[in-house]
């Protein structure tokens, strides 16, 4: 990157060195919440969304490419914060419905976190018009949302009912 780089865009490469460490964290983290998650279709969930994830990294990785820049250096401390909520979600002594009615919870909460981050990232994109560099987040940012989504429809169509039923 020039040495007269937009503040702003000083911004956006913080926020993308940052998304890249949760990408990458959470690509750590799927397998194991795949595999504690005892409805099927929850961890089949888990599963497409780390192949996903996968993909964000990618993209994430084109983006740095486009920008002349390196995404190393920066540990998300969000991330890290909502994924240890789930290992120790995890480490709990719940029945296995609650056990995923916890999951999914935990998940939509780093999806949460992840869709304000990309939203923000391609905001900022658009306003220093980066349009290849905004049109590749809209694409993470739209799959992210798209799983949020069927996280709660899991949730309210299966999980959270066969975890009221352990009471």
């Amino acid at each position: 990157m020039a040495e007269d780089t937009n503040p702003l865009q000083e911004l956006l490469v913080d926020q993308l060195k940052d998304l890249y460490s949760a990408e990458n964290q959470i690509i750590k983290a799927l397998p194991k919440m795949a595999k504690n998650a005892s409805n099927p279709e929850l961890r089949s969930a888990f599963e497409q969304h780390l192949e996903e994830t996968r993909g964000h990294a990618q993209r994430l990785e084109e983006i740095a490419d486009e920008l002349d820049i390196s995404l190393r250096g920066k540990k998300c401390k969000g991330a890290e914060g909502l994924i240890e909520e789930g290992k120790e979600l995890i480490d709990e002594d719940f029945e296995d419905d609650v056990l995923d009615a916890g999951l999914i919870g935990a998940a939509q909460k780093v999806e949460h976190y992840e869709i304000a981050a990309y939203g923000t990232a391609r905001t900022h994109a658009n306003l220093l018009g980066l349009k290849k560099v905004a049109k590749l987040l809209q694409q993470t940012l739209d799959e992210e949302a798209k799983t949020d989504k069927k996280l709660t429809q899991l949730a309210e169509s299966i999980v959270n009912v066969e975890a009221l039923q352990e009471a």
